[in-house]
């Protein structure tokens, strides 16, 4: 491959893009992508993406891909994607749109590259659930090392690589929001290569996995509540697409949409949801954050009617708001709850939106009346409460400077001395407070000081920033108990929270991904659990089981979870049946991004038995801070000299970079070989200033030994330094 990754790219693209800017018609676009195409045609060597390898899990095929013989012939597009990121799942409908326009007949295939940010995001069986989830239709590999990404030297999600039929790289797209590009680059790559022949028509052996499932009453159910007489349960059953009101032994009593999405108004027959996630009910009328069709629903049970309150039906990148409900745009809601104003005359006037796709918290107004720091307002309007719109994990006296990342889960205390807003904050893997006296904005559990690192995240019992969790979709307040329960999604728990102690531990849920009833609630399992409810005398618990397609029941007085909540008398649906997880495989080493630089240093003298510290000295660019909490780490390979590791210590984590990082090495008694290299190698993550995306950087020191058999001394130390520069 070409040196530089999608860096070499950058020259010829980006004057593209600039003369797209001032051309004014569809032809004049046109006719400059099609100038660009025959330019990068006519290279004199091509920047090719290096074959996948064959040891890759692969989804939705036959089985593996080479894109190098199985897809010669064909236009590709790589997606570079993770399935917690909302802006990758924002990418999705302009994906499904393109595979719609063109099919493989028509020369195109597009390969989700899914590059994991979470470890839990790395298992094969929590990829496949996220396929199913988000209706991925095309092919999908699991890099779980990257290997790809750090090939082409990706920097963020998503990505979108687009490659003409020799798998030769001609475009690059990098976030959301290109919808017009991508088709324009597309189709006239497609019509270039057709005009030369180069283009096959051949079908691929496409195998989709929901093929194969058995159906079962729920779907990927994203959240469930219950109402104030612990007699109706309200599921979310996103993967079908509809909202059912069950009695609390399960008996349905409303069905409302599905099974198919869409988005339609009307009777609770004719009604139509698209992936519906939060919700919330007071007496017969139940509000629905309608994710994918970035709206706000409104159901009536005694009409039996379904309106929408907000939102336009498509995403909006507003970030303020303030128009009337069904005028305003919003972006991907993920979670309601009532809230009262503070200066209402109505109790629940206040909704409160976790809006995950502009990473904040929104109020719709019920009725007249005043937000903390807020002007008065009228009933109808929806706007920004809380959140710059910023992805950050920033707590602030003022609720328009802080900011979010990715809210998924709200929950109300109303009561003094707490008065606030819950938030399950789940990019930065935090639950954070919103005060509805002054709407500031507090840390409570998980994550770190440092606002720009989102990967401060683990599986941590402790008290406040020392309590780690991972990508937490819901939460939920006792209010008998005073205490806070959090859906710990990536970790498959359900933890506790005392927020006057700021204490967090684990309540239920063994760590693994399965679907356990044990005899106590640690011995029970989930599989990525996405919401949950306590009823209000504080006796029950409902957790929305997602991955298991379950509400499990939890006693909160016995700590027993006694069933898995019968569906009874439901519609059939394409539903899957629990599949067995397995372990997440470890890998041994990380792999050092393409670019990272090889330093050799001058040969040592050394003896058997003798002691080396290599004395790490790292530095930073201005401005730019460790993630502290995300996996950097050193580590020291041999090749063909492997001899040399045996009983040594061959990794560890990188903290700080403020002090060396002493590493020890004892060479053995007995030597193999009088001559041999050594390799260390480090891999650090780090974010710069105003940005809160992670880099990822790499080098490898190469030390050479002279091996002798006189003493050279005990401890020998050698210093690797390095300064690492900005992008």
């Amino acid at each position: 491959m070409a040196a530089g990754g999608l860096a070499g790219l950058l020259p010829s693209q980006t004057q593209l893009e600039y003369a797209l800017l001032d051309a004014d018609t569809s032809q004049e676009k046109e006719n400059l992508v099609y100038q660009y195409l025959k330019k990068m045609d006519s290279r004199e060597r091509d920047l090719t993406v290096p074959e996948l390898g064959g040891d890759l899990q692969w989804l939705n095929t036959e089985g593996p891909i080479s894109l190098h013989k199985d897809l010669c012939g064909k236009v590709v597009v790589l997606d570079f994607f993770t399935y917690c990121c909302i802006n990758c799942l924002h990418l999705l409908p302009d994906l499904h749109a393109l595979e719609h326009q063109f099919s493989d007949k028509d020369g195109l295939i597009i390969v989700g590259v899914h590059s994991a940010k979470f470890p839990n995001e790395k298992v094969l069986d929590n990829i496949k659930s996220a396929i199913l989830r988000y209706n991925i239709v095309h092919p999908v590999v699991n890099d779980a090392d990257a290997t790809l990404w750090h090939e082409l030297e990706v920097s963020c999600w998503p990505t979108l690589v687009i490659l003409g039929p020799r798998g030769n790289m001609l475009f690059s797209l990098v976030g959301e929001g290109h919808r017009e590009k991508l088709f324009l680059f597309t189709s006239i790559t497609l019509k270039f290569y057709k005009e030369r022949g180069q283009i096959k028509d051949n079908k691929i052996g496409i195998k989709l996995y929901r093929d194969s499932l058995l159906p079962s009453p729920l779907l990927f159910p994203g959240k469930v509540t219950v109402d104030h007489s612990g007699e109706r349960l309200v599921i979310a059953d996103t993967g079908h697409h509809r909202i059912l009101i069950t009695q609390k032994n399960g008996q349905i009593l409303h069905t409302v949409g599905g099974p198919n999405s869409g988005r339609r108004d009307g009777r609770f027959s004719e009604a139509a949801f698209n992936s519906p996630q939060g919700i919330a009910i007071k007496n017969n009328v139940i509000y629905v954050a309608d994710t994918e069709n970035h709206l706000i629903r409104k159901i009536d049970l005694e009409l039996e009617m379904v309106t929408t309150v907000a939102g336009i039906g498509i995403q909006g990148v507003d970030k303020e708001g303030g128009a009337k409900g069904e005028e305003q745009p919003i972006s991907s809601p993920w979670d309601v709850v009532f809230g009262n104003s503070i200066s209402g005359t109505q109790e629940d006037d206040v909704l409160w939106i976790a809006m995950a796709g502009t990473h904040q918290v929104w109020a719709l107004m019920l009725e007249d009346g005043k937000l903390p720091k807020g002007s008065d307002l009228k009933k109808g309007v929806c706007l920004r409460f809380a959140g710059s719109g910023n992805e950050e994990n920033r707590n602030n006296a003022y609720p328009h400077k802080a900011g979010f990342a990715q809210p998924s889960g709200l929950s109300l205390a109303s009561e003094e001395p707490w008065n606030c807003l819950f938030v399950a904050d789940s990019e930065s893997s935090t639950v954070r407070t919103i005060s509805l006296k002054d709407g500031a904005v507090k840390h409570l559990v998980g994550g770190e000081r440092d606002p720009l690192n989102l990967f401060a995240f683990g599986d941590v019992d402790g008290a406040g920033i020392n309590a780690k969790l991972q990508h937490p979709l819901g939460v939920t307040w006792d209010k008998k108990r005073k205490l806070l329960y959090v859906a710990d999604s990536y970790n498959h728990k359900i933890k506790v929270v005392d927020p006057k102690m700021k204490n967090c531990a684990t309540l239920a849920g063994t760590g693994e991904a399965s679907n356990v009833i044990g005899s106590s609630f640690t011995q029970s399992a989930f599989n990525e659990p996405g919401g949950l409810c306590v009823e209000a005398n504080g006796r029950l618990m409902y957790v929305a089981d997602t991955n298991n397609h379950q509400i499990k029941v939890l006693d909160l007085e016995t700590k027993i979870l006694s069933m898995a909540l019968p569906i009874l008398n439901p519609e059939a649906g394409d539903v899957p049946d629990n599949l067995p997880v397995q372990k997440e495989k470890m890998t041994s080493l990380p792999k050092l991004p393409k670019s990272a630089p090889n330093v050799q240093l001058p040969s040592l003298t050394v003896a058997p038995g003798q002691t080396i510290q290599f004395l790490l000295k790292l530095a930073l660019p201005p401005d730019s801070k460790l993630n502290e909490e995300a996996p950097s780490s050193w580590f020291i390979t041999a090749e063909d000299n492997t001899w040399l590791l045996q009983g040594q210590r061959l990794s560890g984590e990188i903290k700080d970079v403020s002090c060396q990082t002493v590493i020890p090495f004892q060479l053995p008694e007995s030597c193999l070989s009088a001559e041999a290299i050594l390799a260390i190698k480090v891999c650090l993550y780090y974010c710069s200033k105003g940005s809160s995306a992670c880099m990822m950087k790499g080098i490898s020191f190469n030390q050479p030994l002279q091996i002798a058999s006189t003493n050279q001394g005990s401890l020998t130390q050698v210093e690797l330094i390095h300064t690492f520069l900005s992008n």
